[in-house]
């Protein structure tokens, strides 16, 4: 039964209330549009609610309805292809009644509850179920089922369970003790949802982007943040990640960004077209939208909701990728609630708890044993926007301590059009060693030695490009000069990539160590050229190095890099003679 209070004091989106007795992180509607909020602080009788509304007009003595109830997202067939904002309403359903803005004290279900879905049991009557089994299927999208579970904390004997055609909100079968059973679920978005068991990050997210697979590795499971200042390629790194990572199920929270960026996110996803199965990409990508404009307190509620239902198709045993566009945005939003509730402020007026916060986000990332016994895992990549450009800022340090995998945007790169941007010199990954195995033993036997190879070079490059600042590289020894060149290489040919190319925009694993091993020959036949007094300008000058920065390039291009060795091998050898 409803509880109802009224307002007591008004803040912003901060309001409290008197007169309700309801639990933390309750929801509650607020005034009379009924605008949605949720119980933040517990002070005597007075209860402290943020409004992920606008609350201007709000005044004392309103009434406060208490649902008993805490902030909770419905899961189950057709969230792929939608487009929510923070708190799960539907944008496209609202559009369609209220035009191009969302009136105040709206709400809409987060799943369509009229559409039927041909449901196919898996499960017979009699049979014994335990909580997050899987008991049926519905064909979501065109090239991906829905598994319908039974919800956490809830076993028991089917006593009926049929095929055809239902709402989200019909009954499919029965528990022997009468308890329905239904397509669709509900569970609160604070509370990560349960596993069977934790298993270790040992298996590669493969991105086909050649800088990340190759030197900044990340798990299945993992965690990574992107940081870098306005306009070095976050949005578009993440779009990549989206596109080409061979995670099943994608899902995009833009959280507190500009409504220009969210826009093109929107028009651009749904004609990005999946390469695997040649379907929208949006076939298999839920989008939450919450930009800057729209009331600060849904941004906070954004990141919960993206995860919670990264949780739902990880627990029916898919890969899933999270990214969180930006999680400053989400900062931000906590550092201003702090500041209405009078909160003693930490590092630049964050909040205290903002490492707490953003811990307890990125924890529930991880590859898993679910219920239902699959092998799935959740990876979240976090964007951390600093201002400035500015690394040392609270939200990026506190993000370094917690995730696995650093790759720092540049904005030096992207002036020199070096995209992805990514400092090489500044990037770490963490999972390098745990992911050994798995390279060497579905890539190369050498893989490991080979990316150690080019880290060490790409590192003593970086010093000897301070030594050439001063006294140019004429100067140095011809040794130091090949070192200099095999550098360039690496940099132009392999860590650039044009994410707008038909064929350079993905490179399979297999390409990656090739073009690797083609720059690492060369550079070892120079090395044994020059012993036996072979210029360094005449090796500079050769064809074939130019012919295998194209080659990346090609539809066939094991063919091409083919012809490209040979050429090597033959420049080479008229070289030496």
């Amino acid at each position: 039964m409803e509880e109802k209070g009224e307002v007591y004091r008004v803040s912003g989106p901060v309001v409290t209330a008197e007169g309700i007795r309801p639990r933390m992180y309750d929801v509650v509607q607020v005034g009379k549009e009924r605008l949605m909020g949720e119980v933040i602080g517990l002070d005597g009788n007075k209860s402290i609610i943020q409004v992920y509304e606008d609350t201007s007009g709000i005044r004392p003595g309103e009434e406060v309805t208490n649902t008993r109830a805490p902030l909770s997202v419905e899961l189950g067939p057709g969230l792929l292809k939608s487009i929510y904002d923070g708190i799960q309403r539907p944008l496209t359903v609202l559009k369609d009644t209220m035009g191009d803005f969302i009136a105040r004290g709206v709400s809409a279900p987060g799943l369509d509850h009229v559409k039927k879905w041909e449901f196919v049991p898996l499960v017979k009557t009699g049979d014994k179920v335990t909580a997050g089994q899987i008991i049926g299927k519905v064909q979501e999208t065109k090239f991906l089922e829905h598994r319908i579970m039974v919800p956490p904390k809830t076993q028991g004997t089917i006593a009926s369970i049929r095929p055809g055609s239902f709402t989200v909100d019909e009954t499919i079968g029965t528990f022997s003790d009468g308890t329905p059973l239904k397509l669709m679920q509900k569970w609160p978005v604070r509370q990560g949802r349960p596993i069977k068991k934790r298993l270790m990050p040992d298996v590669p997210l493969i991105t086909g982007q050649r800088i990340l697979d190759t030197l900044f590795p990340v798990a299945k499971g993992g965690t990574a943040a992107i940081p870098g200042p306005f306009g070095s390629g976050k949005t578009v790194t993440q779009h990549q990640l989206s596109k080409w990572s061979d995670a099943e199920i994608v899902v995009y929270v833009g959280c507190g960004e500009r409504g220009n960026e969210m826009t093109e996110v929107l028009t651009e996803f749904p004609h990005l077209q999946d390469p695997r199965t040649g379907a929208p990409l949006m076939d298999r990508t839920v989008l939450i939208a919450n930009t800057s404009n729209m009331p600060v307190a849904a941004r906070e509620a954004s990141v919960y909701t993206g995860v919670t239902i990264a949780e739902y198709y990880r627990d029916q045993g898919w890969n899933v990728s999270l990214m969180a566009d930006s999680t400053s945005r989400w900062a931000e939003a906590m550092r201003e609630i702090s500041s209405r509730l009078e909160e003693m402020p930490g590092e630049e007026g964050y909040p205290a708890y903002l490492a707490a916060k953003l811990s307890a986000f990125y924890e529930r990332a991880g590859r898993v044993t679910t219920l239902s016994g699959h092998d799935a895992s959740v990876t979240i990549v976090g964007a951390v926007s600093p201002p400035g450009g500015d690394f040392s800022e609270p939200v990026t340090q506190n993000t370094l301590r917690i995730v696995k995998v650093f790759w720092a945007l540049d904005a030096k790169l992207a002036q020199r059009r070096h995209f992805p941007a990514i400092n090489w010199l500044n990037s770490y990954s963490l999972y390098g060693g745990i992911l050994d195995k798995w390279y060497a033993e579905n890539v190369a036997p050498d893989w490991n030695r080979l990316r150690a190879w080019t880290m060490d070079l790409l590192q003593k490059e970086a010093e000897l490009q301070e030594i050439v600042q001063l006294v140019g590289s004429d100067a140095l020894p011809e040794e130091q000069q090949l070192l200099l060149e095999v550098g360039r290489q690496i940099r132009e040919i392999f860590l650039q990539q044009n994410a707008y190319h038909e064929v350079d925009s993905f490179c399979p694993m297999k390409r990656q160590y090739q073009l690797l091993s083609a720059i690492k020959r060369f550079s070892e036949m120079s090395q044994h050229a020059m012993s036996v007094g072979v210029s360094l300008a005449t090796i500079a000058a050769m064809k074939s190095k130019d012919a295998l920065a194209k080659a990346r390039f090609e539809k066939d291009f094991d063919g091409e890099l083919a012809n490209v060795l040979a050429q090597m091998d033959a420049e080479f050898s008229e070289a030496k003679k």
